[in-house]
C-alpha cells in the first residue's frame, strides 16, 4: 500500500522495505496550525536503523554504477511523474505538517517535479570530455565518476524541493544514499521518499531513516561508510558537519542562511520594490534562507518607501493556510515561533522601532498555532542584533543610507552572504551592486527570495561551504574526475 493513501505512521525505507525502527517508538509530528493536531508518525530510529540504511547503501553503490547514467536517468522520469500525479496531496500534507499556505506548497512540489526531469536529463548528457594529448599516438579524456554513499540532511522549510535537488542529482550521477530529513517536516519527506519507491529502484540506493539529530543526525555525519555528505540547516551543525568531513578526507557541501539585504535606490521604481521586499519577507512566514531580512533604503526616498511598505504590510491575511485567501502562514514550529519573538523583544530593545505587526495573534483559530504577524521595524542601526543575526521569521529591519556606497557597506556588514537584491533603474549602480555585494545569489529589480533550478545556488563568508547546488554545478559535488589516458 501506497503511503500516499493517508496513513499515519511512516517507516524508515531501508534495502527496499518499510520497516520499523528497532527502537519500537515514534515521533508525532504537529501541526503549527493547531498543535493539538498529528500530521503523522515516524521512527524514533537508532544507531542500529542508521547502520542497515549505510550497508544497504554500501552494498548497492556497486551495481548502480554500473547501471548506467540514462538508465538512472529514467528512474527519474518515473518519480517525477508519480510526484506530479500525486502533487494535491503532498502539497496539502506540506501546508499542515510546516505551515506554508497551499499554493505556496504546491509551488514548491511543482518545482520538485522539475528538478526531477532536469536531472533526469543528465542521464542523456556527457560526463566527461576528450582533451588532446602530447603524444600524437594517444588519446586522452576524463570520465565523470560517483563520490560513493552520500549522506543527506534537509531542513524543514523546504520538506519537498531541499531533499529533491539533493538526491537527485546524486542518484543520476552514480551515488547511493542515506537520507535524514528534519523531524518537523518528516511526514512530508516520507512520502517523497515513497514516490521513489514506487518506481522500482534496485536495493538500498535510497535508504530513508528518520530520527533525532542528536542520534541520526551525528551518527549519518560521522559514520565510516560516508563518502560525503551535503547538509542544509543551521550554522552550528553546518560546521560541525564541515569539520567532520574534513577530518576524514570527505565531501562536504554545507549551506548554513543568511541575512539578506535589499538596497531601495533613490531612483527606483517603489511600487516595485514594495512588492518585492514583501514577497521576499514574509512568503512562508520568513522561513527561507534567501528571505528578505534587512532593507537599506537611501534616505532621499525613505520615508515615502516606509510608508508604502507598512501600508501594504498591513494588508496582510495570517491564518490557516489550507483556506483560500491566506497569504501568510503560522511559524512552523514552537521553538521557531519563541525565536521571532525573542528578536522582536531584542528589537525593541535594542531602541529599534516597531512600526507594525510582531503580535502573538489570539482568538479562534489563531490560539491553536504559532501565529505571528508580519513586523517591520524602523531606525535600524546596522549593528543591532536585528540587522545581524538570522531571525527565519517574518521580521524587516529598516536601515536609512545616505547613498548607494553606504548601503552596499551596510549590505555587507554581515558574516553571512547568500543572496541580496537592488532596486534601481540606473544601470550603473546595479553593475556597482553586482560587483561590490558579497552574496553567491545576486538579483537586480527582483526579491531575494528563489533562484531557478538550473542556476548554481550557495552562499559567501558563513552561508555555505563546499560546491554550489543545482543545475550543472551540482555535478562538481556528486563526481569525481578521472582523467584517462590511452596508447595503442
Amino acid at each position: 500500500m501506497s503511503l500516499l493513501l493517508k496513513e499515519k505512521t511512516f517507516k524508515n525505507f531501508i534495502n527496499n522495505e518499510w520497516v520499523d525502527s528497532i527502537s519500537q517508538e515514534t515521533v508525532k509530528s504537529i501541526s503549527p496550525m493547531d498543535k493539538e493536531e498529528a500530521v503523522g508518525y515516524v521512527q524514533k530510529s537508532t544507531e542500529e536503523d542508521l547502520e542497515k540504511a549505510f550497508l544497504a547503501a554500501q552494498n548497492a553503490k556497486k551495481g548502480w554504477r554500473k547501471l548506467g547514467q540514462a538508465a538512472r536517468g529514467q528512474y527519474l522520469f518515473k518519480v517525477a511523474n508519480i510526484i506530479e500525479e500525486n502533487l494535491d496531496e503532498i502539497a496539502e500534507t506540506m501546508t499542515k505538517e510546516m505551515g506554508k499556505t497551499l499554493p505556496e506548497a504546491k509551488g514548491e512540489t511543482a518545482r520538485g517535479v522539475a528538478i526531477l526531469r532536469y536531472y533526469a536529463g543528465e542521464g542523456m548528457r556527457k560526463n566527461g570530455d576528450v582533451i588532446p594529448s602530447s603524444d600524437k599516438d594517444a588519446m586522452m579524456l576524463t570520465r565523470r565518476t560517483p563520490v560513493g554513499v552520500v549522506g543527506v540532511i534537509t531542513p524543514w522549510n523546504f520538506p519537498v524541493a531541499i531533499p529533491i535537488w539533493k538526491i537527485a542529482p546524486a542518484l543520476v550521477y552514480g551515488n547511493t544514499v542515506v537520507f535524514k530529513p528534519a523531524t518537523e517536516a518528516a511526514v512530508t519527506a516520507a512520502k517523497i521518499v515513497d514516490c521513489f519507491a514506487q518506481v522500482g529502484l534496485p536495493e538500498g540506493v535510497l535508504n530513508f531513516v528518520t530520527g533525532s539529530g542528536s542520534v541520526i543526525g551525528e551518527g549519518l555525519i560521522n559514520h565510516p561508510l560516508l563518502d560525503a555528505i551535503t547538509f542544509t540547516g543551521s550554522e552550528s551543525i553546518g560546521k560541525r558537519v564541515a569539520e567532520s568531513a574534513a577530518s576524514r578526507g570527505i565531501k562536504s557541501q554545507v549551506e548554513m542562511g543568511g541575512k539578506n539585504p535589499v538596497i531601495v535606490t533613490k531612483d527606483a521604481d517603489l511600487d516595485v520594490a514594495v512588492e518585492a521586499v514583501i514577497s521576499g519577507a514574509f512568503r512562508s512566514t520568513g522561513q527561507k534562507c534567501t528571505a528578505t531580512s534587512k532593507v537599506v533604503v537611501e534616505s532621499k526616498i525613505y520615508d515615502e518607501f516606509k510608508e508604502k511598505l507598512v501600508q501594504e504590510t498591513e494588508k496582510i491575511t495570517v491564518g490557516n493556510g489550507l483556506k483560500d485567501g491566506i497569504w501568510m502562514g503560522p511559524c512552523a514550529s514552537e521553538s521557531q515561533f519563541n525565536t521571532v519573538q525573542h528578536y522582536i523583544n531584542v528589537g525593541k530593545e535594542e531602541g529599534a522601532d516597531l512600526l507594525t505587526g510582531g503580535e502573538v495573534l489570539t482568538g479562534d483559530e489563531y490560539d491553536k498555532g504559532f501565529y505571528i504577524s508580519p513586523a517591520i521595524f524602523d531606525n535600524v542601526k546596522p549593528d543591532m542584533k536585528i540587522a545581524q543575526d538570522e531571525i527565519f521569521g517574518p521580521v524587516i529591519a529598516l536601515i536609512n543610507a545616505s547613498d548607494l556606497e553606504e548601503a552596499i557597506e551596510i549590505a555587507n556588514d554581515t558574516k553571512y552572504g547568500l543572496s541580496a537584491s537592488i532596486f534601481t533603474t540606473n544601470i550603473s549602480s546595479f553593475l556597482e551592486f553586482a560587483d561590490e555585494i558579497e552574496a553567491g545569489l545576486v538579483r537586480i529589480n527582483a526579491e531575494s527570495a528563489g533562484v531557478e533550478l538550473q542556476a548554481p545556488f550557495g552562499g559567501m563568508k558563513g552561508s555555505g561551504m563546499g560546491s554550489r547546488e543545482q543545475g550543472e554545478a551540482a555535478k562538481e559535488f556528486y563526481t569525481e574526475i578521472k582523467t584517462i589516458f590511452i596508447k595503442g
